[in-house]
């Protein structure tokens, strides 16, 4: 596990030569002999890929450091595939973009702190394949004077890697796994893909700082809000054994804001004359409306359970975002609001990726073309 201060400057890593704890392949007999990866070698692939993503999160930090890591002809005793780097100066470009975008919202991160862990490794043939999870915390700028302490998340990426000649490794290759929303320290795509769609029942919500006041009453009524956000920034990433998770089948968002609603008072519907009107988790099974993003808007919507929201930023604690990334009218996630400043900005937790109080202004600015879908529950 690695770990690191982006405050300051990210030349630290580049001062980390690994070339020793490689255990390079024999230059005469590397054509006939498989590579093997030892852990000495498995700890420099973890090194070179918290590199990748330590440059990705210093794009978003205000006065970031020019240096770069990962580029650099060899990083941890790996190079880099010159495709590879060319993707990750483009990442970098994209992401001071979202830095701009989230200075014109009124969001800034002023230090980070990245831990990258490989979980485990495979050779086939000359190739190699590491799978690591990336932790990564970043700080908010005092800009409006109530904003959270920090914001975080966990990732999961799969890097590739091919044997080279001369008994090293060359990096090839990064892809996220999770089915969640873009991380803010992921590039944007900025083109959406169009079908003739429409979107269905709840309206979208304008996106759009400061919204008209929307007050809502956090205690005294028939829900407990204040449950709901403990539940859910309790199990953001230390999953409760209570329940199933649905990571591998489809994604655990809806799974976990629905935890989190039963946690603050939801009462479950067993039996309705109402298509999408029950909602209910059992021993073996559960409804559709329990784990999926479009069924839990749509029981909602049926039994009264919230109300549409015009704006984003009116949304206050318990209250529920959802995303639909591509615009194609079904909606992708589930989010929980667990925080909202007094400035008026709220601050989603959810899973895939499991992230704690990320602001919607930092999900607008990453995804500039979604629609967003907000709920008074």
């Amino acid at each position: 596990m690695i770990a690191k201060n982006l405050s300051r400057s990210c030349s630290v890593v580049g001062a980390i030569t690994l070339s020793a704890l490689l255990l390079p392949l024999s230059a005469a007999h590397a054509a006939a002999t498989a590579p093997r990866v030892s852990a000495s070698t498995a700890d420099a692939f973890g090194r070179v890929a918290d590199a990748v993503f330590t440059d990705r999160t210093a794009a978003l930090l205000d006065g970031a450091p020019t240096a770069r890591t990962a580029l650099k002809t060899t990083t941890a005793g790996i190079r880099v595939s010159d495709v590879l780097a060319r993707t990750e100066n483009t990442a970098v470009s994209s992401l001071h973009g979202t830095r701009s975008r989230l200075a014109a919202l009124g969001e800034a991160y002023s230090a980070a702190d990245t831990r990258v862990a490989v979980d485990r490794t495979r050779v086939t043939g000359q190739r190699a394949t590491a799978w690591v999870t990336e932790t990564t915390t970043l700080t908010y700028r005092r800009i409006r004077g109530d904003e959270p302490a920090t914001t975080g998340f966990r990732a999961h990426h799969v890097l590739t890697f091919a044997a080279q000649p001369d008994g090293t490794w060359k990096l090839t290759g990064e892809r996220s796994t999770d089915k969640g929303p873009r991380q803010v320290n992921e590039p944007v795509t900025t083109t959406p893909r169009r079908t003739t769609m429409a979107a269905v029942d709840a309206p979208r919500a304008a996106t759009t700082y400061p919204a008209p006041a929307n007050a809502k009453t956090l205690t005294g009524g028939p829900y407990d809000y204040a449950a709901m956000a403990t539940y859910a920034e309790t199990y953001w990433k230390n999953y409760n054994p209570a329940y199933r998770s649905f990571n591998s089948v489809g994604g655990d968002c809806t799974n976990y804001v629905s935890q989190s609603l039963k946690a603050g008072g939801w009462a479950p519907v067993t039996s309705s004359d109402e298509d999408y009107g029950t909602w209910n988790y059992g021993a073996t099974t559960q409804t559709d409306t329990w784990v999926g993003v479009n069924e839990l808007s749509w029981f909602t919507q049926t039994a009264r359970r919230s109300a549409p929201l015009a704006n984003v930023y009116q949304m206050d604690v318990g209250d529920v975002m959802q995303m639909d990334f591509d615009k194609d009218g079904s909606k992708d996630h589930s989010m929980i609001t667990s925080y909202r400043s007094a400035s008026g900005v709220p601050y989603v937790t959810y899973h895939d990726i499991d992230t704690y109080r990320r602001s919607v202004a930092s999900l607008i600015a990453s995804y500039p073309n979604a629609a967003y879908y907000a709920y008074r529950t």
